[in-house]
C-alpha cells in the first residue's frame, strides 16, 4: 500500500511538471496574439495606467455579493449577524419575529410569519478586515425556495461573488446547484444534532463540480462547539462575548493538531492541482506560507475554479467574521471580473465595460419596485458613475430621464446620496422601464444581455369576491412589474383572468399580498400545470387557403415540412423556429412574414389538449399565390391550417414539468416518504441513509405534486 500510493505521488508530480512546461512553452508563443485578441477581459495593468491611485483603492475595496442557500439553510440569520457585527444594526433579530421583530432583510411581514426569504433584499456595511483597512461590501439576500428562482437570477447577473450557505446536516440541495459566480462556501449548523462538515465538502465537490477544500476546521461539534481553526493562518478562532462579537485568537488545541495538520496538508495538495505557483512550492518540497496560500485561495476562486469552505454556526454566533474576512480576502472585486456590453452602432460587437467612474456611464436595471413614493429601480453601475439630477437614456425605448432621486438601500429603509461610482449598486427613484434595461449617458450606444426568464409552470383562475374591485387590476400589474416570472392572461373562452407562476407557493404569495396589501379577497380555482404539446417525427404538409364569397377572395398555398428541434440542455435556446427555403417568387416576399405569423399563432394552442406547442421546426419550400385574391391575412390562415394538420400527422405527445424533490425526514419515517412518493408516480433517484435521519432525492411530476407538503406533515408527525 505505501508504494502504491509513493507511485500515484510521484505520477501526479510528473504530470504536473509536464502541463507546467507546457504551459510555459505555450504562453512564451501565443504572448504576442493574446494582446490583441482578448477582446473582453481588463488588463490590471491597463486598467492602472489611466485610472488614479484613489479610483484603484476604491474598487479594490469595495465588493458586491449574494448571499444564498437552500430554504433553512441559516443564511438569513447569518445576514443579520453579519448586518450586526459590521454595525449596520444595532441588536441582533431572529428569523419568524419569535422577538416582535424578526430579522432585518427580512422587510415584508410575509416573510417574518413564514420565516423564508420571499423578495431579494439589498444592503450595505463597512468591515474592518484584520491588518487589512475598511471595505465596503454591498449585499443582496436571495430567497432559497425554488418558487422564487428569479429573484436568485436577477441578483446573480449584478454580483461578482457569492457567498453560499449550506447545511452542515442537510447539505448540497436542489437549488443551489446552478452557481456560475465565484463563490465561498458556509458550512453552518454545526452545532445541530448529526452535523458532519466534511461531508458536505465532498457533496460540493460532486454534486456543484466544482474543486472544494476546508480552510477551517471545527473544534466541536453539535453541542461542544467551540469555535474553529483557521488552516491558513494557522490558529484557533473562538468568538466571546454576548453575542459572539470579540473574535479571540489561541493557539491550536493540542488533540487537534495532528488532524489540523492534514487538513492543511489536504488544502495545499488541492491547491497545486490547479494553481502553478503553489504546484511549484508543493513540487520543490516546500511549505508555503500563510500569505501564499491566500494569494492562490484567492487567484483560483476568482477564476472559478475552486470555493474555499469555511465553518460555523450563524446562529451560535461562531466563524461569521471569518466569513467576513474570507469575503474581503477570496471573492473579486468589481475590476477582476468580466463585464461587457453589445455595441449596437457596431453590429453588437462585444465591447468591455471599464469599470472607472470617468469613462460613458453603462447601467443595468435589474429589479424593480413600487414604493411609497413611486417606483424603485435597483441599477448596478457598470461603467461610469451616476448623480442625482443626471440625465440618463434607455438603450431600448431611446427615451430620456432625469434621476429626481438617488439612494442606498438597507432593506425597507433607504439612505440618499447623490453620486456613485462605477461598480456600484443602489436604487433610482422616478425612472420608468422594465427589468433588465440597460441604461447610457447617451454618448454610446450600449446594451447588455437581458436575463432568462423562465416560463410558469402551473396556473390558476381567480377572480375578486366582490364584483368590483378597483385595487384587483392594480395589484396584479403591480406584480408583473416586479416579478417577470408572474403572468397574468385573460380566458376568452371562459371569461376568467389567469393568474401563472413557478409553483405553488410562489402564487399563494401574491394572494396573500393581495389581500394584505391591496384589500382584495380573492377566490381562486383548481391549480393547473402548464402542460407542452410537440412532435416527434417528421410530418409534411401541402396545403391550399381558398375562400371566394364575391369580390375579392382569399388565396394562398404553402407547402413545407415540420419537424422537431433537435434537445438541447440549453433552455434559453430558441425553442421554435421558422425557416424559409422557398425559391422562384412562388410565393411573393412580401408575404413569407404572414407566413411566419401564421406558424406562431398556431403554436399558442396544440391540437391535443390546447395547450402551447414547442420544440417545432416550420420550413416553407414552396407555395402559390393569385394576383388579385392573395393576402397576407391569407397566407396567414394557410400556415395556421397547414400546421393543424401536420401537428397531428407528426405522433404528438404531451409535455409536462417534472419537479426535482428532496425530502430530509428521521429514519423512522423512511417507509413512508418514499412510499408517498411512489403513491405520487414518482423515480427515486438516490436515497442518502445516515444515522439517525436519510434524504431522499425524487423526479415526480408537477401535477402529481400538489398538496404534497401538507401530506407530508401529517405523514410525518
Amino acid at each position: 500500500m505505501i508504494r502504491l500510493q509513493s507511485y500515484r505521488k510521484s505520477l501526479r508530480i510528473f504530470d504536473r511538471k509536464f502541463s507546467l512546461l507546457a504551459k510555459s512553452f505555450n504562453n512564451k508563443i501565443l504572448f504576442n496574439v493574446r494582446r490583441y485578441v482578448s477582446v473582453v477581459t481588463v488588463n490590471p495593468a491597463d486598467l492602472s495606467q489611466n485610472v488614479n491611485s484613489a479610483e484603484i483603492n476604491r474598487l479594490q475595496r469595495l465588493r458586491n455579493i449574494g448571499i444564498s442557500a437552500h430554504i433553512d439553510s441559516g443564511k438569513t440569520t447569518l445576514t443579520e449577524r453579519v448586518l450586526y457585527y459590521t454595525g449596520r444594526i444595532k441588536a441582533i433579530h431572529e428569523v419568524r419575529g419569535k422577538d416582535g421583530e424578526g430579522a432585518k432583510m427580512d422587510s415584508m411581514e410575509l416573510e417574518r410569519e413564514r420565516g423564508i426569504t420571499i423578495q431579494s433584499a439589498a444592503t450595505y456595511c463597512n468591515w474592518k478586515w484584520q491588518d487589512h483597512g475598511d471595505y465596503n461590501i454591498n449585499i443582496i439576500d436571495t430567497p432559497g425556495h425554488v418558487d422564487f428562482t428569479i429573484e436568485v437570477e436577477r441578483a446573480l447577473r449584478v454580483l461578482d461573488g457569492a457567498v453560499l450557505v449550506l447545511c452542515g446536516v442537510a447539505g448540497v440541495q436542489v437549488s443551489v446547484s446552478y452557481f456560475i459566480v465565484p463563490r465561498i462556501s458556509f458550512i453552518n449548523k454545526l452545532d445541530r444534532v448529526g452535523a458532519n462538515p466534511f461531508n458536505i465538502i465532498e457533496q460540493i465537490r460532486q454534486k456543484l463540480r466544482i474543486t472544494a477544500a476546508a480552510v477551517q476546521i471545527p473544534i466541536g461539534l453539535e453541542d461542544n462547539l467551540k469555535g474553529v481553526v483557521d488552516l491558513v493562518k494557522w490558529q484557533a478562532v473562538y468568538n466571546e462575548g454576548n453575542r459572539g462579537e470579540k473574535v479571540v485568537e489561541k493557539d491550536i488545541p493540542e488533540d487537534l493538531i495532528e488532524f489540523s495538520m492534514k487538513k492543511r496538508q489536504e488544502l495545499i495538495e488541492t491547491l497545486a492541482d490547479i494553481d502553478d505557483q503553489i504546484a511549484e512550492i508543493y513540487l520543490n518540497e516546500e511549505n508555503p506560507t500563510s500569505q501564499q496560500l491566500m494569494d492562490a485561495i484567492r487567484r483560483v476562486t476568482i477564476a472559478n475554479k475552486f470555493t474555499p469552505v469555511l465553518m460555523g454556526s450563524a446562529f451560535k454566533n461562531t466563524g461569521v467574521q471569518r466569513v467576513l474576512d474570507a469575503v474581503c480576502a477570496y471573492l473579486p472585486n468589481p475590476s477582476e471580473v468580466e463585464n461587457s456590453a453589445l455595441d449596437i452602432n457596431r453590429k453588437e460587437a462585444v465591447v468591455p465595460l471599464i469599470p472607472y467612474s470617468k469613462n460613458p456611464f453603462v447601467g443595468l436595471a435589474f429589479k424593480l419596485e413600487d414604493g411609497r413614493f413611486g417606483q424603485l429601480t435597483y441599477i448596478r453601475v457598470y461603467q461610469g458613475s451616476l448623480k442625482k439630477g443626471f440625465t440618463v437614456t434607455n438603450t431600448k425605448t431611446l427615451k430620456k430621464v432625469k434621476i429626481p432621486r438617488l439612494v442606498r438601500m438597507h432593506s425597507n429603509e433607504m439612505e440618499d446620496v447623490n453620486e456613485v461610482g462605477a461598480g456600484e449598486i443602489c436604487a433610482m427613484f422616478g425612472v420608468e422601464c422594465s427589468s433588465g434595461d440597460t441604461f447610457t449617458d447617451g454618448t454610446i450606444a450600449y446594451t447588455m444581455t437581458s436575463m432568462f426568464v423562465p416560463d410558469p409552470v402551473i396556473s390558476l383562475a381567480i377572480k375578486p369576491k366582490i364584483k368590483d374591485a378597483p385595487n384587483f387590476s392594480k395589484a396584479l400589474n403591480k406584480f408583473q412589474r416586479e416579478d417577470p416570472t408572474f403572468r397574468v392572461t385573460y380566458d376568452l373562452e371562459s371569461k376568467e383572468t389567469i393568474i401563472s407562476g413557478m409553483g405553488e407557493l410562489h402564487l399563494d404569495i401574491y394572494i396573500e399580498r393581495m389581500r394584505r396589501e391591496y384589500n382584495v379577497d380573492c377566490v381562486t380555482g383548481k391549480p393547473q400545470v402548464a402542460f407542452r404539446e410537440t412532435i416527434t417525427s417528421k410530418s409534411k404538409f401541402d396545403y391550399t387557403h381558398k375562400k371566394q364569397t364575391g369580390g375579392a377572395g382569399q388565396y394562398g398555398k404553402v407547402v413545407g415540412y415540420i419537424e422537431p428541434m433537435p434537445i438541447v440542455e440549453d433552455e434559453e435556446e430558441q425553442l421554435t423556429s421558422f425557416e424559409n427555403r422557398v425559391v422562384g417568387g412562388h410565393i411573393p416576399t412580401q408575404f413569407i412574414p404572414a407566413v411566419e405569423k401564421g406558424f406562431y399563432d398556431a403554436l399558442e394552442k396544440g391540437g391535443l389538449i390546447g395547450h402551447p406547442v414547442k420544440d417545432v421546426r416550420f420550413v416553407l419550400l414552396d407555395g402559390q399565390h393569385h394576383a388579385v385574391d392573395s393576402s397576407e391575412y391569407a397566407f396567414r390562415l394557410a400556415a395556421q391550417y397547414a400546421f393543424r394538420e401536420a401537428f397531428l400527422k407528426a405522433n404528438p405527445v404531451i409535455l409536462e414539468p417534472i419537479m426535482n424533490v428532496s425530502v430530509t425526514s428521521p429514519i423512522e419515517f423512511q417507509g413512508t416518504v418514499i412510499g408517498n412518493l411512489n403513491k405520487r408516480k414518482g423515480t427515486i433517484l438516490d436515497t442518502d441513509v445516515h444515522e439517525d435521519y436519510f434524504v431522499v432525492t425524487a423526479e415526480v411530476s408537477l401535477n402529481n405534486m400538489f398538496g404534497y407538503s401538507s401530506d407530508l406533515r401529517s405523514a410525518t408527525q
